[in-house]
């Protein structure tokens, strides 16, 4: 080896070596920090860019899966009333075929009357309140029904039928002047209400289907999004005990370099010593 005051390659050697420890050190006290093994794009382009494009579909799964809780809350409240209607159909059917009694009095047939008419009103009311977030499947004001997001790329959706509840409709067959004034019109009623009883059950059934799919759909998108999550994981977040042990082998490599450059330029001190008489 040449000595030489003017170039000392130990000590060139030894400082690469040093920087080369410390920009590793540097990079596992960053992932030991950060707990990121690929934080940015300058880690590793290629898996950040994935990384991003997948954090960018969980992202809009949050979206999906607030459309769908909205979904569930309003099928939830047509729900709630179609059964409260239901319930208070079969209190009228009660107060129907009381009233077609021919043996009861005037006074009696206006008290079943005005039951009868009290309920209707009730129901009435039942159906203009069945809302949630400005959306009533019961009042027809949503014919084509109403559709949610489905999937991360907004395609695909999920629609919800709307049920018409509308007096003397399709589901409920009599009108807000129905009566049970005479036994011919307690007769009819009793008709009409076993008719609508019929309907809005089945209508119910519609609903509570399109509720279990919603909850189904709900179901998978959160499992989806937990897939994801684990998806990004594997993919940026560091091995913290691999990194707690890499960083302490590379504190040990640290000293050494240090110690190793050290000697390295104390080399041409040993020159002096030539010189020396």
């Amino acid at each position: 080896m040449v000595s030489s005051i003017h170039t000392n390659s130990a000590a060139m050697s030894a400082l690469q070596t040093l920087a080369g420890t410390n920009s590793e050190l540097e990079t596992a006290q960053n992932r030991v920090s950060s707990g990121y093994k690929v934080a940015g794009s300058r880690d590793n382009s290629a898996v950040y860019a994935v990384a991003q494009n997948m954090r960018g579909d969980v992202a809009a799964l949050t979206s999906v899966s607030a459309s769908l809780d909205r979904a569930n809350s309003i099928t939830d409240v047509a729900i709630a009333a179609g059964e409260a209607i239901s319930d208070l159909l079969i209190e009228m059917r009660e107060k129907a075929v009381s009233a077609k009694d021919p043996s009861i009095d005037s006074i009696a047939r206006e008290a079943y009357n005005n039951d009868f008419k009290a309920l209707i009103d009730q129901i009435g009311k039942i159906i203009r309140t069945a809302e949630f977030d400005g959306a009533n499947l019961l009042d027809n004001s949503l014919t084509n029904g109403i559709a949610f997001l489905a999937d991360a790329q907004a395609v695909e959706t999920l629609s919800v039928s709307s049920e018409d509840f509308s007096f003397s409709g399709a589901i409920l067959t009599f009108g807000t002047t129905d009566s049970l004034g005479t036994v011919a019109l307690a007769s009819a009623a009793v008709t009409a209400v076993n008719a609508s009883l019929n309907n809005v059950n089945a209508a119910l059934s519609r609903l509570g289907s399109s509720a279990n799919q919603i909850d189904a759909h709900l179901n998978f998108v959160s499992k989806l999004t937990d897939s994801l999550d684990a998806g990004i994981g594997f993919l940026v977040d560091a091995d913290l005990s691999k990194e707690s042990a890499r960083l302490q082998a590379l504190q040990v490599k640290q000293q050494l370099g240090v110690q190793a450059l050290s000697i390295a330029n104390q080399n041409p001190q040993t020159i002096l010593s030539l010189f020396q008489g």
